[in-house]
């Protein structure tokens, strides 16, 4: 039975005060959750879960809400949510925000305030801008939706948690330790010093800045960064380094290795030097390093053993764990960590990339000796 020191967040879990026809069942899921957090065995009135195995009788609903469906990591992030969900017998619809931080925020809200759709479980999503949308959050806990944050910190969580009670929490990658590899791959690859072009994603985009504030601190003072910008997909970092190559003086620029924050963009940066119409210039161009980051097996690593890159940084996709983590959360009653993070690591490890740039130039002076 519900005791009667309990029944507050019982009945702030009640009134939340919906006005969509989602209501009864928004209610059912909060309650559900509730009672189970504060440790309640018995079926709360509406709770719609069977009495003997205590797990929801309904098929869980998520929403995916990825930043494009053009760039390598989110398409991962997509197939490794898809597999999650067929493993625990759930079901995720993906949307994506086309780079446009005002698309996602009116997706989600119509989706939340939907007076003709049931309204999801839980609301899963990576933000392109440069806030974790707070408005929209506080709006899906008020509607009993469950809230996670991806690849990025949200400071209203905790406060969600407490006032709401249904699972809000982030799973993120350690987007400075991702900069900090990228810096000593950068020392391993230049001992001597030098210049780096370095692509970072959008201005506004907190995961870009983190992952260049990380690069700073290790990279060696003789290594210099020329910055560019592009949205993290390929065709932008093409049109940034194409544009950038249309200008006379960057025939005069020494650069000694290209850099992105994620493989796609590399690559996007390799074609546009293959493109050259200088012969001369465009092998110059291309006998570079280039390194990016993400690490996925079906794109940068395979991109690594193919010579299309030099190293890159595996980043472990977590839509997939993040679903997991809000079923479990669904079913137990229990509370999500409020943050969690993925450990990113060098491909190949930097020792032996070191070694391998060592061997590269030594065989290279030999040649000219």
């Amino acid at each position: 039975m519900v005791h009667a020191r309990s029944l507050a967040p019982l009945e702030k879990a009640r009134g939340f005060g919906m006005t969509t026809s989602g209501q009864k069942a928004s209610d059912e899921r909060t309650l559900t959750f509730v009672a189970r957090y504060l440790g309640h065995r018995d079926p709360l009135p509406g709770a719609g879960y069977d009495q003997a195995s205590g797990v929801a009788m309904k098929k869980l609903k998520f929403i995916l809400s990825l930043t494009n469906n053009d760039n390598d990591y989110q398409i991962e992030q997509a197939a490794s949510a898809e597999q999650a969900a067929k493993r625990l017998g759930a079901e995720v619809q993906i949307i994506h925000a086309d780079n446009d931080s005002v698309t996602q925020s009116q997706q989600l809200l119509k989706i939340i305030q939907s007076r003709n759709e049931a309204l999801p479980d839980g609301i899963i999503f990576e933000p392109v801008g440069g806030t974790a949308m707070p408005q929209v959050a506080r709006a899906a806990a008020a509607a009993g939706v469950g809230w996670v944050v991806l690849n990025r910190d949200a400071e209203y969580a905790s406060e969600l948690r407490q006032a709401y009670r249904v699972p809000v929490f982030c799973i993120t990658s350690d987007h400075e330790e991702i900069g900090r590899i990228q810096g000593r791959q950068f020392a391993a690859l230049l001992p001597r010093g030098g210049t780096v072009l370095y692509i970072q994603g959008p201005t506004e985009n907190l995961a870009a800045k983190q992952r260049t504030f990380g690069m700073y601190e290790t990279k060696p003072a003789d290594v210099q960064v020329k910055l560019m910008k592009a949205q993290w997909t390929e065709s932008s970092a093409h049109r940034t380094v194409s544009s950038w190559l249309r200008l006379s003086t960057s025939q005069q620029t020494h650069l000694d290795l290209i850099a992105a924050q994620d493989d796609s963009m590399a690559l996007g940066a390799r074609k546009a030097f293959q493109e050259e119409p200088n012969p001369e210039a465009r092998e110059r161009w291309l006998r570079l390093p280039y390194i990016g980051c993400d690490g996925l097996p079906n794109s940068g690593q395979t991109w690594v053993r193919r010579g299309l890159l030099t190293a890159t940084i595996f980043v472990p996709p977590n839509a997939g764990t993040a679903l997991q983590m809000l079923v479990e959360a669904m079913q137990t009653g229990a509370m999500p960590p409020e943050r969690s993070l993925t450990t990113p690591v060098s491909i190949p490890a930097l020792d032996a990339l070191a070694t391998s740039q060592a061997e590269k130039t030594r065989a290279l002076s030999a040649g000219t000796s």
